[in-house]
């Protein structure tokens, strides 16, 4: 891979809720990390607490990884009434204030011991109560939002970014739409960058096996019993076809037990978080995403990489910047089961237009690639020194 741009070496602190948890956000974290590295870039990795729930990472990484507290930290509470005048309420939260201090000290300390021109790009929201508590002189603080700006707008991270992200140099969307949304909700320092690509498998699947995937977690953002919902309605008409779900999570027990309700044991393999996703992908011909709210889904452009075309809701702007619908793939409104039901049926049951989606995915998703993104990211940082 080769970037126009020759940048300066700089130090890039990448911030995420976690260092290690399995999901899109953190895989993108060490994506980037190792982009910037081989780039030339000192890179560290931080996170608010480890997580439960681990990703598998490397070894070695090749960049340090920071976990601020042990364990997920409990905020400190503004006592009122009652609670305020009780010695161990006020031993507790004090415990608590203290133990943040102390990990925002020790932020300011890996960010003082960086070069000069240093990032700091936080991927997420909450690590930046951190981040504005930290000594941050000397340094461009890049903020980050992974999500459309419409599942933003609908929860508690809204608030988040209304407070803090006016005070950062500059913050991301994942695509110019969100960015679009967010400067009409009176937002003026915010611009986009999309996910890259991750990986190009040199051989396609096949897309001979008579397999639909899905790869995510079992969280209720990713819609699997959506997806099971429209499921019911393919397997009587492809008895033939079996769905693959990869992922695993907190919502498991509640989906297969959903699955059995639906009669859909027979076409249902339920298989477990998978560390070789190429390897799910290339035993597959459609590939399916049910999300509720998605920003930049990197296993959907990964889907596109190994040549298996995909059903997806059209839930963000990231998934339609992504698929192009009826060229290199089928969206179907959000939340809508009956017509993701219907694009499943289309591809799984017409094999020229498989493969012909599946041709052109491959080669449209290679506009994100790690080398084009590099680049836009480098022209950035330049940016940002004027």
């Amino acid at each position: 891979m080769t970037v126009a741009t020759d940048p300066r070496e700089r130090d890039i602190f990448l911030f995420s809720n976690t260092t290690d948890e399995l999901g899109g956000v953190t895989a993108w974290m060490h994506q980037m990390a190792r982009l910037f590295r081989t780039h030339g870039h000192r890179v560290h990795t931080l996170g608010v607490h480890p997580a439960e729930l681990k990703l598998t990472l490397p070894e070695p990484l090749g960049y340090p990884m920071t976990a601020l507290h042990p364990a997920h930290p409990t905020a400190p509470r503004r006592l009122t009434g009652p609670r305020r005048l009780r010695p161990a309420e006020r031993r507790r939260e004090a415990a608590h204030a203290a133990d943040k201090q102390r990990a925002v000290d020790a932020l300011s300390a890996l960010f003082r011991a960086a070069r000069p021109g240093g990032v700091v790009i936080v991927t997420q929201v909450w690590p930046m109560e951190w981040v504005r508590a930290a000594d941050t002189t000397g340094l461009t603080v890049i903020g980050m939002s992974h999500e459309s700006y419409a599942y933003t707008r609908a929860c508690h991270r809204y608030r988040w970014i209304k407070q803090n992200y006016p005070h950062v140099d500059h913050w991301l969307t994942l695509t110019q739409e969100d960015a679009d949304d967010w400067i009409a909700d009176g937002m003026h320092n915010v611009g986009f960058m999309p996910n890259a690509l991750a990986h190009l498998p040199e051989v396609p699947s096949p897309r001979t096996a008579k397999v639909v995937a899905s790869i995510g977690r079992l969280h209720d953002q990713k819609g699997i019993d959506m997806l099971l919902d429209a499921w019911a309605l393919v397997a009587p008409e492809r008895p033939d076809w079996t769905l693959r779900i990869y992922g695993a999570g907190v919502e498991e027990a509640d989906l297969r037990a959903q699955c059995t309700g639906l009669g859909l044991d027979g076409s249902v393999r339920w298989l477990g978080r998978t560390d070789d996703v190429p390897g799910a992908l290339a035993g597959a011909s459609v590939f399916v995403q049910s999300s509720r709210g998605e920003g930049f889904p990197l296993a959907l452009m990964e889907a596109m990489a190994s040549g298996v075309p995909c059903a997806a809701f059209d839930c963000a702007p990231g998934v339609r910047e992504i698929v192009r619908d009826g060229e290199d793939g089928l969206l179907a409104p959000p939340g809508d089961s009956g017509a993701l039901a219907d694009r499943l049926l289309r591809l799984t049951g017409n094999p020229r237009l498989r493969d012909a989606m599946g041709v052109r995915a491959r080669k449209n998703v290679q506009r994100f690639s790690e080398g084009e993104i590099l680049r836009a990211w480098e022209e950035l940082f330049g940016l940002l020194e004027l």
